[in-house]
């Protein structure tokens, strides 16, 4: 691809935001000086740091670490102490040393953000500078022979030497040359400050900064991981959380980026939103405050200010009322919709399988409201968060008995422990088998999804069903997959 000088955002950036973020943020926000009082939450930013510290490098390929070791390392601090032999391909000291810089760096966009500093071409520099700190090399194409061979890294300046990369099909991607670079940086600065006047929402912006970057890839090594920093400064600048892109996001975030260089910058800008709806849903899923003793006076007196401001606006009890008023509306357009779906499959059976059954049970919350806990709560497990059916719950199935029994399960309850007005639904398929006693047992249970699908009390209605219905479209046909590869 040829290089092709900076552009500014599409001219649909406004149609491009997403919908999702918004409500989840109203209610993040106002939770925040509660959740900042946890223990449990700084923890959850230090993980967070290290798990991006350790990924950033991993999508680069600078190195690879077993996912047992990687767990290990976010979960207790980056100690080469506890990577054994074998589980990365580079020697661990070195490993090490990267992961450091990569988490240094991510920190001082925290101080960076604070100091209510303003993005500079000179501050780029020093953040590759950090980043590079123990890469001393990097490799560089041969022109004429084709071959590849390793050159010193030039540290915080730009590029000398073009860096175009060779694609596997033969061809050369074509970024900025050399004495452009420059000029274009300094464009994509001024841009940058005219997006934040616009007020330009944070996953475009992000998006938008990452990709134009990459394109114009000023550095001679080291761009993705600084394109990743400054997507996340722009994140936490909106007081939001750093961007979190792991070795599992690897090939859509390159299509992404493929699809950005073809003009289309939408998936790139739902991928970020995406991994902010993950950081916002894991930080509101915490458990209750785990606090010291000599901090409990500063949580009471901050309990209390939050009591008083809330009395002044809505209370959690209606802003609950609320977020049930759309779980209903959710739970009969899904009713509706997995009837329809077993009133098709018996149609389409009926006329060769005369035992087939095929029907859908739901239950709101009441009677029955209890059912399902053990299936909802490993669905859970693989989605990474508490489910707590205590508060609020309600659930249809879909069960197909046709040659094997197969069971679709929405669950409609609360995300994490505290219900603030913040609920979910999940999807889940399994099989029931009949055991040797005459007892029907469930296995195979697999989410139908790679995140719950969140609501709250601040969504605008037409536009939370909107969202449910595509939702729910994709669970179906995931579900139906899972069901005939039963077959």
């Amino acid at each position: 691809m040829l290089w092709q000088p900076l552009e500014d955002l599409p001219s649909n950036w406004q149609d491009l935001a997403s919908s999702e973020l918004p409500p989840l943020v109203t209610v993040w926000n106002e939770q925040a000086d509660r959740l900042r009082q946890s223990g449990e939450f700084q923890t959850f930013n230090e993980k967070l740091r290290r798990e991006i510290a350790i990924e950033t490098g991993i999508i680069e390929r600078l190195y690879t670490i077993d996912r047992g070791i990687t767990r290990l390392l976010i979960e207790q601090g980056i100690n080469e102490a506890l990577i054994p032999h074998g589980a990365t391909d580079r020697p661990v000291k070195q490993v090490v040393s990267l992961i450091k810089d990569q988490e240094a760096a991510i920190e001082g966009l925290f101080d960076f953000v604070g100091g209510q500093r303003t993005l500079s071409n000179s501050y780029i520099k020093q953040l590759h500078q950090l980043l590079t700190q123990s890469q001393d090399s990097t490799e560089a194409l041969d022109p004429l022979t084709g071959k590849i061979f390793r050159v010193s890294l030039i540290k915080g300046d730009w590029k000398r030497q073009p860096n175009n990369p060779l694609r596997a099909d033969g061809s050369v991607h074509e970024y900025c040359p050399p004495e452009q670079v420059a000029s274009e940086m300094d464009r994509l600065i001024v841009l940058h400050h005219q997006h934040r006047d616009q007020k330009v929402p944070p996953e475009i912006e992000s998006a938008w900064l990452h990709h134009r970057f990459t394109q114009i890839h000023p550095f001679q090594d080291g761009n993705g991981r600084v394109a990743r920093c400054l997507a996340s400064l722009v994140f936490i600048q909106a007081s939001w959380f750093p961007l979190v892109l792991t070795r599992d996001d690897r090939a859509v975030y390159i299509a992404a980026l493929e699809g950005a260089d073809q003009g289309n910058l939408s998936s790139l800008i739902n991928l970020f939103a995406k991994s902010q709806k993950q950081a916002f849903l894991r930080s509101l899923g915490l458990s209750e405050q785990v606090l010291s003793e000599r901090r409990r006076t500063d949580f009471m007196i901050s309990s209390i200010a939050e009591k008083l401001k809330q009395n002044q606006s809505a209370s959690i009890q209606e802003k609950c009322r609320k977020v049930e008023n759309f779980s209903s509306s959710l739970f009969d357009i899904a009713s509706g919709r997995l009837q329809d779906i077993a009133d098709e499959i018996k149609l389409s059976v009926q006329n060769f399988i005369s035992d087939a059954e095929v029907f859908t049970i739901a239950a709101s919350v009441g009677d029955r409201s209890y059912y399902h806990r053990y299936q909802v709560v490993e669905t859970a497990k693989q989605l990474g968060y508490f489910a707590n059916t205590r508060n609020y719950h309600s659930w249809i199935q879909l069960v197909i008995n046709v040659q094997t029994s197969t069971t679709l399960l929405l669950s409609f309850h609360v995300f994490g422990h505290e219900y603030r007005g913040l609920l979910v639904c999940t999807a889940c398929a399994y099989h029931r088998d009949d055991s040797e006693e005459g007892e029907r047992n469930i296995s195979d249970i697999q989410s139908l999804t790679d995140s719950p699908f969140q609501f709250s009390y601040a969504d605008e209605e037409d536009n939370l069903i909107e969202r449910f219905k595509q939702w729910l479209e994709n669970v179906i046909l995931t579900g139906l997959d899972y069901w005939n590869k039963s077959i």
